[in-house]
């Protein structure tokens, strides 16, 4: 029977690359009946460049790390008090394209913001989700034979001056925000769960629980000296 659960993982805070060698090897091992998964995280400070990243829109990353990976899209910064969302799914079995994930999941995002008093949309020229101009959750996946891997961020309380060392989507001048910018002190746990709530009621999935690490995450940090 094909898996119609959506499984929660959640890793606590990790560092970047481990994560993200995971997902691949998620990726590379995928079979029709592997279980779609959703893995909540957080990292400490790293700038990614997406496969359409160019390095003058990171103006000034100081100490914080910066990777070249590969999933599209431009500069992004994650880093404690964000949110992030990799989603681990078979387009196929939902139907979806790779553009009606992406408005999906941005769809998951205004709504959740919404139950916490936050009036935020999309742009048809930059994905992602904004408040008044500002940006705060931002999209990058990368998809191969119709599983997905990476996700999305949502700024609940990060640090807002790091922000400034690059230019988000490529836009120049593009502000962030966050909830707690926006005044809304919610429980980062509390939002996280709203988030992955939303994501599997758009997906029309059931989620469940997991309460250790992935395994090909368990894998790659085994490998790590």
């Amino acid at each position: 029977m094909i898996p119609t659960s959506l499984r929660c993982y959640r890793l606590g805070r990790q560092p970047y690359v481990p994560v993200w060698r995971a997902m691949q090897l998620q990726l590379q091992e995928r079979a029709q009946h592997t279980p779609d998964e959703l893995w909540r995280v957080e990292h400490p400070p790293v700038f990614t460049l997406g496969r359409n990243a160019r390095p003058a829109h990171l103006r000034a990353p100081g100490a914080i790390p910066v990777i070249r990976v590969d999933r599209g899209g431009q500069v992004t910064l994650h880093g404690p008090g964000q949110i992030v969302l990799y989603t681990l799914l078979d387009l196929r079995r939902h139907r979806l394209g790779v553009r009606a994930l992406v408005d999906l999941l941005q769809q998951a995002v205004i709504d959740s913001l919404a139950g916490f008093g936050i009036r935020a949309e999309a742009r048809s020229d930059a994905p992602g989700v904004y408040v008044g101009g500002a940006k705060i959750a931002a999209l990058g996946l990368r998809v191969r034979n119709g599983f997905s891997m990476h996700g999305l961020s949502l700024n609940v309380r990060p640090r807002l001056p790091e922000f400034e060392r690059m230019d988000p989507c490529g836009y120049p001048g593009l502000l962030s925000t966050s909830m707690h910018r926006l005044g809304v002190r919610a429980d980062p746990e509390r939002v996280a769960a709203t988030l992955e709530t939303r994501v599997a009621e758009l997906l029309g999935c059931p989620t469940e629980a997991e309460h250790v690490l992935p395994e090909p995450l368990v894998r790659v940090l085994a490998r790590v000296p």
